[in-house]
């Protein structure tokens, strides 16, 4: 007699690629649902992350941005994306699936069809928030809703090469557990096509090509902490159940993944101690934690604890020093999506071919073994051919899709725009406290500041001779007085509001840094 509490499915998809008939009991619907919800969490802490990476004066926009990854992505996956990826009608072949488009089920089915849904979308959406980090503080939003609509396309297509039991890239042996290259090299090669089309934020290399200070670091660090959580979800899920042999699977995905995360962690925390003058960069710490889960992520239930720690160390080494090599070439990505999400990417798909021993729980490697255990170059081969297909698709479709958008209505903010800020711009925000960076300004244009502003205190940064000031506005109304510096040469207004032309009323005494002697004239200019 059937067990009442199995649905048996055919050729059902995964993100751990199976053949053959598929048993889902009510626990493994639990497990996938609790999952995917997890999963669904990482879209704040992203959105914490790069909030906490880009100045105030765009933050609000970062986190629009995210949501419209979930709202106007999930509509297209949902539309045809699902359906590319794991369609089974016929006419689907090793390229992609045909079927299963507007997705919907009958009673029979709606257990795997509606959890493999909800799961895949929670990936889906995190390829292309991925992308919206390297985008930050220059691109108009309008344009990225149409760019995140399309975006789809990008990830459902080797979503079917990975994971689909006919994909090509299954069958030549290729094996990613949860995303290294489905996910996050595919969110990291485009965001490298779309920083490098958008070129970068206005000034951002004048000064040299060291990193600049976060807006706002505890944001940044408590957005670790939210994808720490959520990559757990992301690995142990991605055994699509805990029937049979999965919860062991599972279990093990759990401490891969936390070793993996300490492995890149340590060296974070160490290599910014020794390099950064015995300080603790909070940039280090948030990009070599999350480069050691990109890591692991191809091989979360098919390597040990201590070649995840391994695995992790090396791919929180890149996170961390791959960013240098992007900005001496002007790439400029305020996040470092590309470098871990790209490049440790790579080495997660390399690392399947190196630690993985053969799987005899679900058959996971398909009989096969990575290169310290014995298996030969196969394995590692087609991990790097995977990665190099994965690439160019990418990077290509994203300039296919954004070449037209930038052609038509723009992909970036105006130079004014950038400059007074896309909160302001894009959704009419205006901070109560806007940190601001002076020059002698030519033109009222850039000289406007915030309605009726008080000057606070002026901070000198030594290693750039820059001076900060802070304005609080007591109020959101007209905008009506303005205030500006003069005498602060080689420097470049950071945030601004816009004003008329107004004539200046002359009279503030010299205004003293808090951190050396230097000092400089005000001017406060009033319409």
């Amino acid at each position: 007699m059937s067990n009442p509490n199995i649905l048996v499915v055919t050729n059902t998809t995964t993100s751990v690629p199976v053949t053959g008939e598929v048993s889902i009991t009510w626990d493994d619907a639990t497990w996938i649902l609790t999952s995917s919800f997890i999963i669904f969490t990482m879209q704040s802490g992203f959105g914490l992350l790069e909030a906490g990476a880009v100045t105030n004066k765009n933050e609000v926009n970062i986190m629009v941005k995210n949501a419209a990854d979930v709202i106007f992505g999930g509509l297209t996956y949902w539309s045809f994306g699902f359906g590319l990826s794991f369609g089974k009608d016929q006419g689907a072949n090793m390229f992609c699936g045909v079927g299963n488009f507007f997705v919907d089920a009958d009673d029979d089915q709606m257990g795997v069809i509606f959890s493999t849904f909800v799961f895949q979308l929670s990936f889906a959406t995190t390829a292309t928030t991925i992308v919206s980090g390297a985008m930050a503080e220059r691109t108009k939003l309008c344009s990225y809703i149409i760019f995140s609509c399309v975006n789809t396309v990008v990830y459902c297509i080797p979503a079917h090469w990975l994971w689909d039991d006919i994909g090509f890239l299954r069958k030549l042996g290729v094996v990613d557990i949860a995303g290294a290259g489905a996910v996050h090299l595919i969110g990291g090669g485009s965001a490298l096509v779309a920083a490098v089309m958008l070129k970068p934020r206005s000034g951002r290399y004048d000064h040299g090509t060291e990193s600049l200070p976060m807006g706002n670091p505890v944001n940044s660090l408590l957005g670790t902490f939210m994808l720490w959580w959520g990559w757990l979800g992301f690995n142990c899920g991605s055994t699509f159940g805990i029937s049979g042999g999965k919860w062991k699977l599972a279990a093990k995905s759990a401490v891969v993944t936390l070793c993996g995360s300490i492995g890149g962690g340590v060296i974070g925390i160490t290599t910014s101690y020794i390099t950064r003058k015995r300080k603790f960069e909070i940039e280090y710490i948030v990009n070599s934690i999350l480069g050691g889960l990109v890591s692991i992520t191809a091989a979360c239930a098919i390597i040990r604890p201590w070649e995840a720690l391994i695995a992790g160390a090396v791919g929180g080494f890149i996170a961390i020093h791959a960013p240098k090599f992007f900005n001496w070439l002007h790439v400029d990505d305020p996040v470092g999506a590309v470098s871990v999400h790209g490049v440790v990417g790579i080495w997660g798909l390399m690392v399947v071919g190196l630690f993985t021993e053969n799987d005899h729980l679900e058959n996971l490697t398909l009989g096969r073994s990575g290169l310290i255990h014995g298996g030969g170059f196969y394995l590692l081969g087609v991990q790097m051919m995977a990665a190099l297909i994965l690439s160019t698709w990418s990077s290509l479709c994203t300039f296919i899709l954004l070449f037209p958008i930038k052609m038509t209505i723009g992909i970036r903010l105006s130079p004014h725009e950038e400059f007074l800020g896309a909160d302001y711009v894009e959704h009419n925000i205006v901070h109560k406290e806007t940190n601001i960076i002076f020059s002698r300004p030519s033109t009222a244009r850039d000289r406007a500041i915030a309605s009726r502003a008080n000057l606070n205190s002026v901070v000198c940064d030594q290693a750039t001779r820059r001076e900060t000031v802070s304005v609080h506005s007591d109020t959101q109304t007209s905008i009506s007085d303005v205030i500006a510096l003069t005498d602060f040469p080689d420097q470049t207004v950071n945030s601004t509001v816009m004003s008329g032309e107004s004539k200046p009323r002359r009279g503030l005494p010299p205004i003293p840094c808090c951190c050396c002697k230097h000092k400089q004239r005000a001017l406060v200019i009033s319409s």
